[in-house]
């Protein structure tokens, strides 16, 4: 879990911490105000586990730069980084609206808006693969619906550093949200390329679709047993 939740008024370096936005297994997230420029900006606060590995800072460092590249409108800006007591912190655009998580719970979302989503994730994903980046964790908790109809790809570079090891204490949720949308090879633990990156996409428009997952298991061991010989059920729409 992340440090201390940071209340309202606090600071870190030029920015004032305004509320929390919400908190998970890749650390707490906050609205906060950059002073220099008075502008709001969300700030993500990552696990305190990573100050106690020098391996991982300098993967965050590397990966956070190379996210801070990309200059899309179907990826989150990423503004900043620095660190907290150690821990270190990523500074990126606020958006307003619901995760694509948040807005699947209420079913699925009919084929027009599908295909439009779907077209401006396949967008941020061509630009990032374009640069060698892949993101390594889609799924729609990474994908986030602005109030203005825009689809935002969150977190690009931290799943590389993020990817959960043994006793780091990840929840089971956090393992099964992620296993649901993996590709055969990331199931197998092999390496992965922009190609993982489209057979999740795949999986997420396939959820998009129908309002169901593409592939489905009460533990992370029968989703991965699914994804590897299985197809997804064609499923009417």
């Amino acid at each position: 879990a992340a440090g201390k939740s940071k209340s309202a008024g606090t600071r870190l370096g030029p920015y004032e911490i305004l509320a929390v936005v919400g908190a998970g297994g890749m650390g707490e997230v906050y609205k906060a105000r950059d002073a220099r420029l008075d502008r709001a900006v969300a700030i993500k606060v990552l696990p305190e586990s990573f100050a106690s590995d020098a391996d991982r800072l300098r993967r965050f460092e590397v990966e956070a730069k190379a996210a801070g590249a990309l200059n899309h409108p179907n990826i989150l800006v990423v503004h900043d980084i620095g660190w907290d007591r150690g821990s270190p912190y990523l500074v990126s655009e606020l958006l307003e609206g619901e995760s694509l998580a948040s807005r699947l719970k209420r079913g699925k979302l009919g084929v027009q808006r599908t295909v439009d989503y779907g077209k401006q994730i396949a967008a941020g994903l061509a630009a990032a693969h374009a640069k060698g980046i892949s993101h390594r964790d889609i799924k729609p908790d990474n994908l986030y619906l602005t109030k203005d109809g825009r689809v935002k790809i969150l977190d690009f570079g931290l799943a590389k550093v993020t990817t959960p090891q043994p006793g780091d204490g990840t929840t089971a949720g956090t393992i099964m949200g992620t296993a649901a949308y993996m590709s055969p090879e990331q199931a197998r633990g092999q390496a992965v390329d922009q190609r993982s990156d489209i057979f999740s996409f795949g999986c997420v428009l396939y959820e998009m679709l129908t309002g169901e997952r593409a592939f489905k298991g009460d533990t992370s061991a029968d989703l991965m047993s699914a994804i590897l010989p299985q197809d997804p059920v064609l499923t009417p729409i």
